[in-house]
């Protein structure tokens, strides 16, 4: 790794925690920077959700007095989100990194198309409606969202909530409290699988883990200043340049 490339994904991992931190969508930045840097597909993915997952632990914590009130429910949901998860990750690593890089592209349009219509995908419970987690249908929709994210992790957390909003009951915040928690259930199963299986780039998560923290914190001061709609077309426009370019070099 050549200081290019630490600055580089330093850089890019901050970005992404900002850009986390504001409206998601920061695995755009951090899966494209390793890539760029000649990391292989299947390597970037597994150490940038390494390098994300941090943030969905802060995440949680900022929501647990939320969690608290209804864990013992969701015990169902984080038991499928781990099935799924593993059956994700499992997938991602039966693949070559030429077939998963056919596929990237695709991935890639599919994660920015979610997070562009995130907005209008959002759940709008009533206030202070009863959280519940438990319901058979959720349960099979989570299952294949944490396939989703136990794959690809792009757009999972968009995705997730929609999904969450659809399927369970509570307010928004407790729906969000809800997405991240299974978020950490997701992400742990994908990275120990993905540990196991050797294709983690640790030099490189070395360097992107305290600049995604670092990015996070200060996300927390560009969310109060900047438009988040400026955020949103940024990430956009990254997430189909990034498609644009692996449909090209494919």
């Amino acid at each position: 790794m050549s200081i290019f490339d630490a600055v580089l994904l330093f850089v890019a991992a901050w970005l992404g925690g900002v850009v986390n931190a504001i409206a998601g969508g920061g695995t755009f930045l951090t899966f494209g920077a390793l890539t760029l840097t000649g990391i292989p597909p299947i390597v970037a993915n597994a150490t940038s959700s390494i390098t994300q997952f941090p943030g969905y632990i802060t995440s949680t914590l900022a929501y647990w007095s939320d969690i608290k009130t209804f864990w013992r429910e969701a015990l169902l949901l984080s038991l499928v989100s781990a099935i799924g998860a593993l059956v994700g990750a499992i997938v991602l690593l039966a693949l070559d990194n030429p077939s998963f890089r056919a596929l990237v592209p695709w991935l890639l349009i599919a994660a920015t198309a979610l997070f562009a219509a995130g907005p209008w995908l959002k759940p709008n419970p009533k206030p202070g409606a009863p959280a519940h987690s438990g319901t058979l249908t959720g349960a099979v929709v989570q299952f294949f969202t944490s396939i989703y994210g136990g794959f690809f992790g792009a757009g999972m957390g968009v995705m997730m909530l929609a999904t969450l909003g659809l399927t369970q009951s509570g307010d928004y915040h407790r729906l969000n409290a809800l997405k991240n928690m299974l978020s950490i259930v997701i992400a742990a199963v994908a990275i120990l699988v993905f540990v196991l299986g050797g294709v983690v780039a640790w030099p490189q998560a070395i360097v992107m883990i305290p600049a995604v923290a670092l990015g996070g914190y200060s996300g927390v001061w560009a969310a109060k200043r900047m438009p988040l709609v400026i955020v949103r077309a940024f990430v956009i426009a990254v997430g189909i340049l990034l498609a644009i370019y692996y449909f090209v070099t494919g």
